[in-house]
């Protein structure tokens, strides 16, 4: 079955819906500029309130200062962008953490040089992800690696994309909400219970 993350979650009721749902994963971002901006001290107590994996978004971010926030609990995984993405990413997975690698698709893709599991999102200029857009799925068929596919699904379209790119997993924010930043319970809902099948 899909693993199934729902990203850029800012309240205990966004957390507690995509549990009842049957996520396996919930994202808090931590990026000043992104209307789902949560600070540290708000996704440790989001993380603190669930048993699901949980997932921090950071951007050019110390990689020891991820590390510590990590060693602290309850946070379990880092999503991490910028220049310090990969020296970040390499930490954490070398102590142990999930670590999910936000990349784009193409023949520059080298999947063996991926710490963690490949994120394969939208390219948009110079964002690695965020867009809310789709790509190419056919990109993204045959890679011989599991992966977790994201960029611009919703309940509209998890199900035909899990169908054509038969990713391990599938991640899903900005496609969530009917305003920026607020999530929209019935649609979270939806989209677990698509991705997963049921």
């Amino acid at each position: 079955m899909t693993w199934v993350k729902v990203c850029g979650l800012s309240t205990v009721a966004d957390v507690e819906v995509a549990a009842e749902a049957g996520a396996d994963a919930v994202g808090f971002v931590n990026v000043p500029a992104s209307p789902r901006f949560v600070e540290i001290d708000q996704a440790l107590r989001l993380a603190a309130a669930t048993s699901l994996a949980t997932v921090l978004l950071t951007m050019d971010e110390d990689p020891e200062r991820v590390l510590r926030i990590l060693e602290g609990g309850p946070i379990t995984g880092v999503q991490p962008y910028g220049r310090q993405r990969r020296a970040t990413a390499e930490a954490a997975a070398a102590a142990g953490y999930l670590v999910l690698f936000a990349s784009h698709p193409g023949p520059d893709l080298d999947l063996d040089s991926i710490p963690g599991v490949p994120l394969l999102d939208t390219r948009s200029g110079t964002k690695l992800g965020g867009t809310g857009q789709t790509f190419d799925w056919d990109m993204a068929t045959g890679l011989g690696r599991d992966f977790v596919l994201a960029g611009g699904l919703g309940p509209d379209n998890v199900a035909s994309a899990i169908a054509r790119v038969e990713p391990w997993g599938v991640d899903a924010s900005s496609g969530l909400e009917r305003t920026p930043g607020i999530k929209d319970h019935g649609m979270v809902a939806d989209f677990i219970e698509r991705a997963k099948g049921r």
